[in-house]
């Protein structure tokens, strides 16, 4: 039996952390994630846990005097890109990792038109000529769904809908053919009719160019539609990951729990509350001890003042790892609430 093809990008223990006026910010504490050809990987949770830090980390997006990294991040195996210098990134960015942005009307030059953005990035890359680089635009534009592309190429960002800017945003980042694409939030502020051409979008384009996906979301209905695996992060830290299936249908973190049970379900009578995780996120510069979900956990013991190490729990599953201290044959029933997967209220909250 032949050895699977190494993974495209290697995460293993990322750490950033921003030196502030508050104190030391650990937004990524940790991070260890393998992403593999024509595969997509969701990162979900909560904002400010850390989803979208790790994401421009890859990129060198999150460089600054007051930023510390510790960790590796390889590419195909060669490239370590944490430690990478700026010379170095600039090469691979946009043409072997690129990412579409989570406000394309913030990442879109506003006073540059849309054509001579993308000509801008594939001349920076590759040895064409403008005229080249200016038809290949147009069949990118073509490529995600714009019509007219031909007229639309000398377009400026404003005269675009927002689903439309992110369509740009997507032929922006597939203009030199990456083998990683990050997709940061690329459904925030658009209609429900227009997600769902842009999430069909991501995964015909993943389809047809065999790309590594790495998905940053909270939605976990745009997750059960187009992702493979998942890792759950909260406050810096993964502490679920395993594959579709294993984390919607048998989630062993009682985080996951809580984000699987704030999901409206049609299919049910309506609730007198939406359901939701009790609390609020730490602070990630004065994090808990120990797992930073017990504050808001029902379920905490002794145990959970010491950090638990992210591993699988069930030799039956040894790519599911989560971080909890709750035995593992408790946990289905700990996890049921009124008949379906959700996080019980803290004794304190729970109605008298």
């Amino acid at each position: 039996m032949s050895a699977p093809d190494p993974p495209l990008l290697a995460v293993r223990d990322l750490e950033v952390s921003f030196r502030t006026e508050e104190g030391v910010v650990r937004a990524v504490d940790g991070v260890s994630f393998d992403l593999r050809a024509g595969e997509i990987l969701a990162v979900v949770g909560e904002s400010g846990s850390g989803k979208s830090v790790t994401a421009m980390t890859l990129m060198g997006l999150t460089r600054s005097p007051n930023a510390v990294f510790g960790g590796e991040a390889r590419f195909r195996g060669e490239t370590e890109l944490v430690g990478a210098t700026d010379d170095e990134l600039q090469r691979i960015r946009g043409a072997q990792i690129a990412m579409i942005f989570q406000d394309p009307m913030a990442s879109l030059n506003p006073v540059m038109k849309i054509g001579a953005q993308i000509v801008e990035q594939i001349r920076a890359h590759e040895d064409v000529t403008k005229e080249q680089a200016r038809e290949r635009a147009i069949e990118l534009l073509d490529r995600v769904g714009i019509s007219e592309p031909r007229r639309r190429v000398d377009a400026y960002p404003f005269e675009f809908s927002g689903g439309m800017r992110q369509r740009v945003m997507i032929a922006l980042a597939l203009s030199c053919d990456p083998s990683v694409l990050i997709a940061d939030e690329p459904t925030t502020a658009l209609d429900v009719t227009i997600q769902q051409q842009i999430l069909q979008r991501v995964g015909k384009l993943r389809d047809e160019t065999g790309a590594g996906v790495i998905l940053v979301t909270h939605d976990l209905g745009v997750v059960a539609e187009l992702a493979d695996r998942v890792a759950v992060m909260y406050a810096g830290r993964i502490v679920e990951r395993g594959t579709l299936d294993e984390v919607f249908y048998d989630p062993r973190h009682p985080y996951t729990w809580g984000l699987l049970g704030s999901i409206t379900r049609l299919d049910l009578a309506r609730p007198e509350r939406l359901p939701a995780i009790a609390g609020l996120p730490p602070s990630l510069a004065d994090r808990p001890e120990g797992c930073h979900f017990r504050p808001r956990c029902p379920h905490e013991f002794d145990q959970c003042h010491r950090t638990p190490a992210l591993e699988a729990r069930s030799a039956d599953a040894p790519g599911h790892r989560d971080r909890c201290w709750l035995p593992i044959g408790e946990r289905p029933a700990l996890r049921t609430v009124e008949g379906q997967i959700g996080l019980a209220p803290r004794p304190s909250e729970a109605p008298a």
